[in-house]
């Protein structure tokens, strides 16, 4: 049997960045070959072995036939008579279908070094469109490697554009398309996700919130002279340099869905668009099938970003109404990740990624100074139940009020 490192691994090699998970192809192996030295079978599809000291994955090389819809609809062939270049030609991108042998050469049938070269994404074959999760992984490299110049080969986007209008796009289950999403949140460049995304016209089916913005201006007053999807997408990379958690990042991928529905003679004002994006980030999360954490920041965002930027200008009752919404007397966390997305989404409206953002730290601090407020002496004053809540709630205005004070006398523009 011969063995090769594949993919990935060999791509991100003669990049010259780290290689976090290396792939193995054998050919010319059964696999009672490979349980006889100790590998362990996990493929339910086709034979997938992990290696019994590193436990890196060992597939077998395979031929796949399309047999239905969607990314598993395929027939798999794995025998000992599949070559090499047979494995390959199955893969999606060049840069991906080139191998590693174990003395340092690299077999390469399909140019990949050469696109590596020119910065392209291309697909191998035409056999790309058969598999409609590639739209979704090619819109993820492009957002890993947007930084060092990678782009799409416009082949390439022809034929994603052409898996969109076939429809098949519908037969990914929602957790795939959130799986690779996901990543792609995290990813350099995740505006590139979704810009191309909506270059193959994938973005207006799966993410169809976002879609909706492209071409609805915004006041000039207050954001950059862009229309609202293009202030989402810098709004991702903002998020992305200040190295931002997903959480934050799905939250400002949301907050401003609902201008999408504001009417033409509204615009660009867009009052009231906060309570219509909130309804739009439910949906889209409920289809997405996020966890709860992501859910509810996506809401929170959108609800609460617009009073979060106002903050040093609200009254005290206004700014505990926002903070006793977000929790933050029991849940910190919450409050963390719904000000570091306003702050990516202020200095992206700013045209600054330094500009300060005083609001975040004032708030911060009055929620820690809230969190100080002790309820044991009102307890002992014989109060409960609503006259405690209510005594309780003065208590903190009051603190506030004050925090506010401070905050103004030490902060300087």
């Amino acid at each position: 049997m011969d063995i090769y490192l594949v993919g990935g691994a060999v791509r991100d090699e003669l990049l010259g960045l780290p290689v976090k998970e290396r792939d193995w192809v054998v050919v010319g192996a059964t696999p009672q070959q490979l349980i006889d030295q100790g590998f362990k079978p996990v493929g339910k599809d086709f034979p997938v072995f992990l290696h019994p000291d590193t436990r890196e994955e060992y597939a077998l090389a395979r031929t796949e036939r399309k047999s239905g819809h969607g990314y598993t609809g395929f027939v798999f062939h794995a025998e000992p008579d599949v070559s090499l270049e047979q494995d390959l030609i199955r893969r999606d991108l060049t840069v991906n279908a080139m191998a590693r042998t174990a003395d340092g050469e690299i077999i390469d049938p399909f140019g990949g070094k050469r696109d590596l070269k020119a910065r392209l994404l291309r697909h191998v074959s035409p056999a790309f469109t058969e598999d409609p999760l590639r739209v979704l992984r090619v819109a993820r490299l492009a957002a890993r490697y947007r930084w060092m110049g990678f782009r799409v080969a416009e082949e390439t986007v022809e034929l994603m554009t052409r898996i969109t209008i076939s429809g098949e796009l519908t037969h990914l289950p929602a957790e795939r398309v959130w799986k690779e999403t996901n990543r792609a949140l995290m990813e350099r460049s995740p505006q590139a996700y979704f810009q191309t995304l909506h270059d193959c016209g994938a973005l207006a089916e799966l993410f169809p919130e976002l879609a909706h913005l492209d071409g609805v201006p915004q006041c000039p007053d207050h954001h950059p002279t862009v229309d609202v999807l293009t202030h989402q997408y810098r709004c991702l990379a903002q998020a992305a340099r200040q190295q931002l958690p997903l959480t934050s990042r799905y939250a400002l991928l949301c907050h401003d869905l609902g201008k999408a529905e504001t009417p033409p003679d509204g615009w660009p004002e867009h009052k009231g668009h906060e309570r219509r994006g909130e309804q739009l980030a439910r949906e889209m999360s409920q289809r997405l099938r996020v966890s709860r954490e992501l859910a509810d920041a996506a809401v929170t965002m959108t609800r609460w970003q617009r009073r979060a930027q106002r903050a040093l200008k609200l009254r005290p009752a206004d700014v505990w109404e926002m903070l006793h919404s977000l929790d933050v007397v029991r849940r910190p966390r919450r409050l963390k990740f719904f000000l570091a997305a306003c702050e990516a989404d202020a200095r992206t409206c700013a045209a600054d990624p330094k500009a300060p953002f005083p609001q975040g730290e004032y708030l911060a601090g009055v929620a820690e100074a809230v969190r100080q407020v002790d309820v044991t002496g009102l307890r002992e004053a014989g109060l409960a139940g609503q006259a405690l809540g209510l005594a309780l709630d003065e208590k903190r205005l009051k603190v506030i009020k004050e925090y506010k004070k401070e905050f103004l006398e030490r902060w300087q523009p």
